[in-house]
């Protein structure tokens, strides 16, 4: 039940984090506040295909 999505910033576009979701909990795209080390600062990733 478990897959691998990849998480990418808003804010540039760069591919930064790779995690796994439970696709019956959250059939929908995830989103995180989480550190982008290109714009050095906390924006939002979601998930990515």
């Amino acid at each position: 039940m478990r897959d691998k999505v990849i998480l990418a910033c808003t804010e540039c576009k760069q591919r930064n984090y790779n995690t796994d979701k439970n696709k019956k909990n959250d059939p929908d795209r995830i989103e995180f506040m989480k550190y982008c080390p290109f714009c050095k600062k906390h924006t939002l990733h979601k998930e990515t295909k």
